[in-house]
């Protein structure tokens, strides 16, 4: 996707007086420049994106050009002139939508506050490959403490799980005619509270997926958050050691011989063959290495642990299943998933007339962009079993992004 089908919508229209002070957090500098500006530039940085809409208050025209000041060319470039906010959050992102509509609608969008100039290009990355994927994605962040549902007279009704909550951050990403649907259809049936995109498209009947977000994109809320970043932004400064992410190197191997049958799973696509594989699920000897090469990274034990051979339940399972299950461990953990790197060693079947649908899927279930995935064929030079054609294998190396204390 070329970038001018990509754009960006900049909340950027709120009072933020929580912060105090007479001037909107937004316009507030830190390390030197204002939070808009910063949260310009990273957008900007971005080769994906090709637009910018920034939505601010009626009065805040000065506030805005200053922000302009502190921007290079090619930033200010990508940026179209900016439209008057709402009286709401929801008011505003629409406002942003219709003023991309009349300028030629992008293929994507993506939704971001003002207020999140920690925003990087690899949460860009996976926010635009989400999108791409399943049409409505949101980035999410484990939650640390439990959380109760509170009744108005303040008494616990419940105590949901926190293993299945995230909190939810931004940019969030969609493509660009369902979401603009979606908030006219809201602004239509006169409904205007929604705080979040994710939450509007989910009124709207779309299907939303969390892709995982980054412990770092913290939002700049109260008048703490305004010195924690000024901190962060100053000359030389360096991350909190919480926010600090250490990379890990995870390994996995995976083989299966041949049996009958007419084909092969391959990185979740099946692949006609002369023979099929001898195994308990459906043998996907790229998906499972995969698996532990992500386990292996978060010193998580291996695909035997989670899904053990005995049970049952996994008797011809879509290994996509594993796949997606280590992903999302990575998320709890608050990690972040750079690179999958794959080499299947086999006479046959070939790789390479597959190797592009095999990348697109093992993309698609670990919530990484294209480009994050590398899968590679081999045979053996007729040694082994390999080179006597009586099963394949597979090896993997994962590298995962990990914070500091959970990586410790």
């Amino acid at each position: 996707m070329t970038p001018h089908q990509i754009a960006a919508v900049v909340v950027a229209a709120g009072r933020g007086i929580r912060v105090g002070g007479g001037t909107p957090k937004q316009y507030r500098r830190v390390g030197g420049q204002a939070v808009l500006t910063r949260t310009l530039a990273a957008l900007a940085a971005h080769p994906g994106i090709g637009r910018i809409q920034a939505v601010i208050a009626a009065d805040a025209a000065a506030f805005y050009r200053d922000c302009l000041g502190d921007l290079d060319p090619a930033a200010r470039a990508k940026l179209a002139a900016p439209v008057e906010g709402g009286a709401t959050r929801q008011a505003s992102v629409r406002a942003g939508l219709e003023a991309l509509a009349r300028d030629g609608a992008p293929d994507l969008v993506l939704v971001h506050d003002a207020a999140r100039p920690f925003v990087d290009a690899p949460l860009i990355d996976r926010a635009l490959a989400a999108a791409g994927a399943h049409g409505a994605a949101v980035p999410g962040v484990p939650v640390s403490d439990t959380i109760k549902v509170v009744e108005a007279d303040g008494r616990v009704r419940g105590t949901p799980p926190r293993e299945s909550l995230r909190a939810v951050q931004t940019p969030q990403a969609f493509r660009f005619p369902a979401l603009h649907a979606a908030h006219r259809a809201a602004a239509a049936e006169g409904l205007d509270a929604f705080t979040d995109d994710g939450a509007l498209a989910e009124w709207a009947g779309l299907a939303v997926a969390v892709f995982p977000g980054d412990l770092r994109n913290r939002k700049i809320t109260q008048a703490a958050d305004l010195a924690e970043a000024d901190r962060a932004f100053a000359p030389g400064a360096s991350q909190d050691a919480a926010m600090t992410l250490l990379t890990r190197l995870g390994t996995g191997f995976d083989v299966h011989a041949f049996t009958e049958g007419d084909h092969v799973w391959l990185g979740g696509v099946r692949i006609p063959a002369d023979r099929g594989v001898l195994a308990h699920s459906d043998g996907d000897v790229v998906l499972h290495a995969l698996t532990d090469a992500i386990l292996g990274a978060l010193a998580d034990g291996d695909i035997g642990v989670h899904f053990p051979p005995s049970d049952p339940r996994w008797r011809g399972a879509s290994s996509d299943r594993f796949l997606a299950d280590a992903v999302r461990r990575v998320a709890e953990r608050g990690g972040v998933i750079d690179h999958l790197d794959i080499t299947v060693l086999a006479e046959a079947p070939r790789i390479g007339p597959h190797r592009e649908a095999i990348r697109a899927r093992i993309a698609a279930v670990a919530g990484v962009p294209l480009s994050a995935v590398s899968i590679k064929a081999t045979t053996t030079e007729a040694l082994g079993f390999v080179g006597r054609a009586e099963g394949l294998a597979a090896q993997a190396a994962a590298t995962v992004r990990l914070p500091a204390e959970a990586g410790a």
